[in-house]
């Protein structure tokens, strides 16, 4: 099946406020993931394994770093038609306003995806915040087959897996036929479980899953789309495209039954971090067949000196020093210093080193070198890009706060997040 009359749109989200304070000073899709990738980088290479060259990202919050990160990232020769391109909200003729939702962003840049020039047929919709692993041309083969107007991409559940995720229900033909964004109620999940059939009949296992929830990625054929987006009222694809689609064209089901986890949330982004340091972990990002892309930096290898390290991923130019690292995620440029604890947690790094003349002025300034200082006990933890962390600091949550916003550090669901360029003064203990 050839995927190349498909033009990919990744949504980035708005102001990412679940993943706060992570998107504090940039756009959810450039958020760091497993030590050296961006969120986005997901996605993109999921659709360059899928033989889709042609990829529009759109945002409208801090997009700075992400333009950067595509741009660094991302080229392609002059004899080939493939683009990543970032569209960001800006006024048009169309509107005035932010995105009213993930519909309407697409629907402002309408002359872009529908470009007459490229007169593709098809528009896959992708999310810019889950990680998995996905041949779309395999969606796209079952969207042909079916004749269906849109395919949702959708994934078994179990009920207590349900709240936040749009459920539905699916016929013995897989077309859709029922669908609740967030359902709330025991009617509503009661209405929409679904026989083991469904899923055997697909060669899937149930493992006790009586739901099918959508997983955000559709397949919409051209001219449907153009038709859907003139309603002004259909604002989000999960709220309102796809449950009106339902009643009057054929929506069929892609069913999917890898790796699939949406981390938009704080305690979802640190657990699958934290996840990615088991010995065989669900997600795999050394598939050689299937490598994730993201920015080459040229950085040298990681240096370890006099320290323990268990079950973590250490990434590019980092320097650790006679420390102990458990389940942990040290990101590209991480400086740690001697006898520090760091256990569970996902350290972003750097993205720049300081030189000995700038240490110097910290030191006599009295401000802690970007990094993890001496004698620092960090756990459950993630600490962002640039941030300094001083001497003697205890970041555990010692008192076990769900939410707080601290002078420089917040807790969410649990964990202790430290901003990007924040600064723990020495002797800190959270």
């Amino acid at each position: 099946m050839s995927s190349g009359n498909v033009i990919a749109v990744i949504l980035g989200g708005g102001r990412g406020t679940r993943l706060f304070p992570l998107t504090r000073d940039r756009a959810k899709p450039s958020v760091p993931i497993a030590g050296k990738f961006r969120l986005v980088d997901i996605p993109i290479s999921n659709c360059f394994h899928s033989g889709l060259e042609r990829i529009y990202v759109l945002t409208q919050f801090n997009s700075v770093s992400l333009n950067r990160h595509i741009a660094q990232t991302y080229r392609f020769d002059t004899y080939r038609r493939g683009f990543v391109q970032i569209l960001a909200a800006q006024q048009t003729l169309m509107g005035e306003e932010w995105y009213q939702g993930t519909a309407d962003a697409v629907k402002h840049n309408q002359p872009y995806i529908l470009n007459p020039r490229f007169a593709d047929d098809y528009v896959l919709i992708l999310a810019g915040d889950h990680l998995y692993r996905m041949d779309y041309r395999k969606m796209l083969k079952v969207h042909t087959e079916s004749n269906a107007a849109i395919t949702v991409s959708v994934i078994p559940v179990k009920k207590e897996d349900t709240s936040g995720l749009g459920i539905l229900q699916a016929d013995t033909n897989g077309r859709i036929v029922d669908f609740v964004e967030k359902p709330e109620t025991e009617e509503e999940l009661h209405r929409l479980r679904v026989e083991p059939e469904v899923f055997t009949s697909r060669g899937i296992e149930p493992h006790g899953r009586g739901y099918i929830a959508s997983m955000g990625i559709y397949i919409f054929n051209r001219e449907v789309l153009q038709d859907v987006l003139q309603d002004d009222t259909n604002v989000d694809f999960g709220k309102d495209i796809i449950p009106k689609s339902i009643q009057t064209l054929p929506v069929s089901a892609y069913f999917f039954d890898g790796y699939w986890e949406d981390i938009g949330t704080i305690r979802s982004f640190y657990s699958a971090n934290i996840a990615l340091t088991d010995t065989s972990p669900a997600f795999n990002f050394y598939d050689e067949q299937a490598p994730v892309y993201t920015n080459r930096r040229h950085l040298p290898s990681t240096k370890v000196n006099s320290s323990s390290v268990r079950s973590s991923i250490l990434a590019e130019g980092s320097i650790i020093d006679d420390s102990e690292i458990d389940r942990t995620i040290v990101g590209i440029r991480s400086i740690i210093s001697n006898r520090s604890r760091i256990y569970q947690s996902v350290l972003m790094g750097a993205d720049y080193y300081e030189s000995d003349e700038i240490q110097m002025k910290n030191a006599q300034a009295g401000i802690p070198n970007v990094g993890i200082g001496q004698n620092c006990l960090i756990q459950n933890a993630i600490i962002d890009k640039n941030a300094r962390i001083g001497d003697n600091s205890v970041l555990v949550n010692r008192d076990g706060i769900d939410n707080l916003d601290g002078e420089d550090y917040y807790i969410r669901d649990g964990v202790i997040i430290v901003p990007k360029d924040a600064m723990i003064p020495p002797e800190t203990v959270v």
